[in-house]
């Protein structure tokens, strides 16, 4: 009965953090390290999938996947301190626990990162579930009986719909608030400071 607790899960990019700023500052070391162009300030206007689907743009496939490893091993030294919290991803988790439920985050970042970032801002979520992407999202939704999955990207809507739970998209990040709800999502707010609102009206309602 462990999982009957109400439960929301968070994405981590653009949905609780502004990760363009270290992600940034990690392509442009990167590239510098390894001699090969990126151009840093598009990558991160596409936030969202797995870190191969942008290092492919700019290395050979047979290289990426020892790149991506090296991008790792970098980036605790240079993105984490360079990363903020968004607006109202404090209060956004303070409202689910306010309301009696459990906070998880589900993110397709490689995980002792996310959880570097999770620390270093001060937010403390129930659990951390990283390298899922889309609808492998919901995995680990379905597994901590998450009942509302609140992203800023269609594959987090799709996440959310394949783990039927309900999908709350923040348009926060790369995708449009249409496209967002062109791919099914069921609650489009501006950002995360309009969630404890929203929770609150759909807490009475879901009782």
């Amino acid at each position: 009965m462990a999982h009957m607790a109400f439960t929301v899960g968070f994405d981590l990019d653009m949905t609780l953090i502004d990760s363009r700023p270290g992600i940034r500052a990690c392509y442009l070391a990167l590239s510098e390290r390894t001699g090969t162009y990126i151009d840093a300030d598009l990558a991160v206007t596409r936030l969202g999938p797995p870190l191969a689907e942008e290092l492919v743009n700019w290395f050979p496939a047979e290289e990426v996947a020892a790149v991506a490893d090296l991008y790792r091993a970098m980036y605790p030294t240079i993105a984490i301190e360079a990363t903020p919290a968004l607006e109202g991803a404090r209060e956004a988790v303070a409202a689910v626990r306010e309301a009696g439920g459990r906070a998880i985050v589900v993110t397709a970042k490689y995980e002792p990162n996310a959880k570097l970032h999770l620390a270093h801002l001060g937010l403390e979520p129930d659990a951390v579930i990283g390298d899922l992407w889309a609808e492998q999202k919901a995995e680990a939704l379905r597994e901590h009986g998450a009942a509302v999955y609140v992203g800023d990207h269609v594959g987090d809507v799709r996440g959310a719909r394949t783990a039927g739970a309900l999908s709350v998209a923040v348009a926060t990040g790369p995708c449009s608030p249409e496209e967002l709800r062109a791919a099914g999502a069921d609650v489009v707010l501006t950002g995360l400071s309009e969630f404890p609102g929203w929770l609150s009206d759909y807490r009475p309602a879901r009782a």
